[in-house]
């Protein structure tokens, strides 16, 4: 999520009452989650566990609570909270969503789309042409529908992030300022969810399609061509590279990355990174053949127990 234009360090500091370590004329951009970061941005860490981690992302600026040394080329920023003043830049930077219109008057709707009753339009979605909308979608503020796309019923684009930091008075929540972008070609089931990024985009790409009741987590890219089967669901910023299929209940875990042409079978659980162009299968997964001659020696070893009693 971009600043409306760059700002020093030094002015941001001083917006923020914060302390400027490094240097402060610095130019930053705008705001993202470590995950997404890029160079430019500021992001935060209030947690010295995760501090080696941020300090060697792409961000040029760190939102910290605790006092280091700001490696070359970036600036820290001291400040009591990090969380609470980068959720609170987060909500400026996405300002007012309310919308009392099922179609808001800044929506955007392209030639040939049709939308069908009860369909709603938050601000600034921009839809392109010849897509169809099926009845009861929902498409949040600042979503971005390419062309020739299919929605089905009840599927809601653009909701918040599941992103929460835990308190002594319970969960915080971290505003959601990202958006949804989905590309040309795209079909997608009735009943899915597919979450805003956090500061930056959600991405589904060219020619995917995705079955009914299918939740996708945010700032996850998914790329082209890719097929999804029912209530498969894909944690926060996981990349799918392109031609991946997943089959019916895939779990996915957080942060990972699926190969080009990677096929995953049915009821698989994902908890690491996967190599493209192998079919896998269990949970954890594991290289298909290689699981299905697991299982079968297991159903052997009821009878081989028998044996070594005798």
């Amino acid at each position: 999520m971009n600043f409306p234009e760059a700002i020093t360090a030094a002015d941001l500091a001083a917006q923020l009452n914060a302390k400027c370590i490094g240097n402060s004329e610095i130019k930053i951009v705008g705001i993202n989650e470590i995950h997404r970061v890029e160079d430019g941005e500021l992001t935060f860490c209030d947690s010295s566990k995760y501090i080696k981690k941020a300090l060697a992302s792409k961000a040029t600026a760190i939102l910290v609570n605790e006092l280091f040394e700001a490696p070359q080329g970036k600036v820290l920023l001291l400040v009591d909270k990090p969380f609470d003043v980068f959720t609170a830049l987060s909500k400026e930077l996405r300002g007012d969503i309310g919308c009392a219109e099922m179609v808001s008057p800044s929506a955007k709707v392209g030639e040939g789309t049709v939308l069908m009753p009860g369909v709603f339009l938050g601000k600034n979605v921009t839809i392109g042409q010849d897509c169809f909308i099926h009845p009861n979608v929902t498409i949040y503020d600042g979503c971005c529908i390419g062309n020739n796309v299919i929605i089905h019923s009840g599927t809601v684009i653009g909701a918040d992030a599941f992103y929460y930091q835990r308190s002594p008075q319970g969960f915080k929540k971290l505003n959601s300022s990202g958006t949804v972008r989905i590309e040309d070609d795209v079909e997608i089931g009735a009943s899915c969810t597919i979450d805003r990024g956090v500061t930056s985009e959600t991405v589904i790409g060219k020619g995917t399609k995705i079955d009914n009741m299918v939740q996708i987590g945010h700032d996850t890219v998914i790329g082209q061509n890719c097929l999804f089967a029912s209530q498969v669901g894909i944690a926060g910023v996981v990349t799918v590279e392109d031609d991946v299929i997943l089959w019916g209940q895939v779990g996915v875990q957080k942060d990972l990355t699926i190969g080009k042409g990677a096929v995953v079978l049915g009821q698989s659980g994902l908890a690491k990174s996967l190599k493209g162009g192998i079919t896998y299968f269990g949970s954890p997964v594991r290289e298909a053949r290689e699981k299905m001659k697991e299982l079968a020696l297991i159903k052997q070893l009821p009878a081989i127990i028998e044996e070594l009693k005798r």
